[in-house]
């Protein structure tokens, strides 16, 4: 169990920790924490970091003999018209199919998804044959109405995107692994390796972190260290843990013990 692989859409990948390509100094950074990390897919912002343009530093140029896959991402969309647009141009570019729908409702502040926009680029991107990783805030609710809408998987926020905090509601990933069949990817607010684990401590099915790496004062080894963390946190979730409980419990048994 501890070596099952992580099945989205169509695509099968070993690793459970997806890393983002924003916020580094450059493009060989980048290249460098994404190997350290392990990770097999690496998922860009196509309105901040080139991966269409052949003619200007194109990132797929540092991965162009790896395996690793690329994720556009529709950061700095606004609405599901912006989305849609984006990735039917991406794909055209690039040919990629598999994408993460991130449409922000509130771009001031919160950085916080706008769930209904999401929604409804979600159904007509997956109707037109993507495989759409679709972010969203930590609601079972539309979590299910995302998995209806055709989306391969679901990326719920821990925090507000940068800020660092960690899972806020624990209590919804594990509300809303029972109420989809899909992939769960943890994203958004990652700020080390233990918010990682606990991730995946609480059953999600993957994690994806940028800013905690890319903004780690060492990059490679905070990219380690979540690789490490992602793979001990799904062990111990399969594991299972014991039970909580109010008071002590003797590490040995009383009965039986010798009398002085």
């Amino acid at each position: 169990m501890i070596n099952e692989p992580l099945k989205i859409g169509e695509k099968i990948f070993k690793s459970r920790l997806i890393v983002g390509s924003g916020k580094y100094p450059n493009f060989k950074t980048t290249y460098e924490a994404t190997l350290a990390a392990e990770a097999e897919i690496i998922t860009v912002a196509v309105r901040r970091v080139n991966i269409t343009n052949p003619k200007e530093e194109n990132l797929m140029d540092y991965f162009r003999d790896s395996k690793i896959e690329f994720l556009p991402n529709s950061a700095g969309c606004v609405n599901a018209d912006e989305a849609i647009t984006l990735f039917r141009l991406t794909r055209e570019a690039t040919g990629i199919t598999m994408i993460k729908l991130e449409i922000i409702g509130d771009t001031q502040k919160t950085l916080y998804p706008d769930v209904l926009e999401t929604l409804k680029a979600c159904e007509i991107l997956a109707k037109e044959g993507f495989s759409v990783l679709a972010y969203s805030n930590d609601d079972p609710i539309m979590a299910k109405y995302l998995e209806n809408a055709g989306a391969s998987a679901i990326m719920p926020l821990a925090a507000p995107i940068g800020s660092g905090l960690g899972i806020q509601n624990r209590y919804n990933i594990g509300f809303i692994k029972e109420a989809v069949k899909l992939p769960v990817i943890v994203d958004a607010g990652v700020g080390c390796a233990s918010d990682a684990a606990i991730a995946m401590e609480l059953g999600a099915d993957g994690v994806l972190t940028n800013t905690a790496i890319a903004q780690a004062k060492n990059p490679i080894l905070m990219a380690q260290a979540m690789r490490d963390a992602v793979r001990a946190g799904r062990a111990s979730f399969l594991a299972g843990r014991i039970a909580k409980k109010p008071y002590a419990t003797a590490s040995s048994p009383l009965q039986g013990m010798a009398e002085f």
